[in-house]
C-alpha cells in the first residue's frame, strides 16, 4: 500500500471560494453589447470560464471582431466591482473548510491579483491565504496550460504528485492534469447548474467530483491516505 502523504491543496478562487462566475459573465456581456457586439450566457461560459484576460482579449478579437482595449477592459472591471462590492458570496461552507483542514493551502487563479485579493477580501476569506496567492499573471501561458499550478507547487515547495487542485472550470481541470497534480472539480457554484457544463466535466474524468465543501476535507484526507490510489479505492 502506499503511505500516506501530506498534500498541498490548491484552490482556484472564482467558483471554488467565492461564487463569482455568474457575475463576471453578466460583465462581460454586457461590456461586449456596450460595444456593439453579442455574446450569449452559453457562448460566453463556454469560452471563457476558469480562462485568463489575455485569452479573453485574444478571443473577442478573433471570434467577435472586438478589441478589448484599455476601456473596454476598465469599464468591465468597474462594472464587475461594483457587482462584487453589492453582490459577491463564498461559495458555502468554503471558510469552515479551509479553517479547518490540517493541510497546506493556497490559490492559484485565472484572475488578475488585484481581483483575487478583492473577491477573498469581500468574502472573508483573504487572511487564510495570504501571502500564498498566485495569478496567470505571473506565468506566461494560462490554463489549460498546467503554468500556474507547477508555479504555485514550486513556490510552495510542493511536488506536483502532492497537490489536490480544487477547481471548477474545464480549463483548470486540463491544466491540474497536466501538472500532474490530482483534480477535485467541485460543482457546487452558482454556474454549474448547466447541463453541457456537467458533461464536459464529467468527459475530463476529474479524481473526485463533489457539489458541497463541507465534504472535502474527507475526500482530501481519503486520497491522501491511499497515496494517489483514490480510483482504485472508489
Amino acid at each position: 500500500m502506499d503511505m500516506p502523504f501530506e498534500p498541498l491543496v490548491i484552490f482556484d478562487c472564482d467558483g471554488v471560494l467565492v461564487d463569482s462566475e455568474p457575475l463576471s459573465i453578466r460583465a462581460l456581456i454586457e461590456t461586449v453589447e456596450a460595444y456593439g457586439g453579442r455574446l450569449d450566457e452559453a457562448a460566453a461560459y463556454r469560452q471563457f470560464l476558469g480562462r485568463s484576460l489575455t485569452h479573453m482579449v485574444a478571443e473577442l478579437l478573433a471570434n467577435f471582431g472586438i478589441e478589448a482595449d484599455a476601456g473596454f477592459l476598465e469599464r468591465m472591471r468597474i462594472d464587475l466591482y461594483a457587482r462584487f462590492e453589492r453582490e459577491l458570496q463564498p461559495i458555502a461552507g468554503v471558510d469552515l473548510a479551509v479553517r479547518t483542514m490540517p493541510w497546506r493551502c493556497c490559490v492559484a487563479s485565472s484572475s488578475q491579483l488585484e481581483r483575487i485579493r478583492l473577491s477573498l477580501r469581500l468574502t472573508g476569506l483573504v487572511d487564510l491565504f495570504e501571502p500564498n496567492i498566485y495569478s496567470a499573471s505571473m506565468v506566461e501561458n494560462g490554463k489549460p496550460a498546467p503554468d500556474l499550478f507547477l508555479h504555485a507547487a514550486r513556490a510552495m515547495g510542493v511536488e506536483p504528485a502532492h497537490c489536490i487542485v480544487v477547481e471548477d472550470s474545464p480549463a483548470g481541470i486540463l491544466a491540474a492534469k497536466r501538472a500532474g497534480m490530482a483534480v477535485f472539480a467541485f460543482t457546487g457554484g452558482g454556474h454549474t447548474d448547466r447541463d453541457e457544463y456537467r458533461r464536459e466535466i464529467a468527459e475530463l474524468a476529474p479524481d473526485v467530483t463533489f457539489s458541497a465543501m463541507a465534504d472535502l476535507i474527507a475526500h482530501v484526507a481519503r486520497y491522501a491516505e491511499g497515496g494517489n490510489g483514490l480510483k482504485a479505492k472508489s
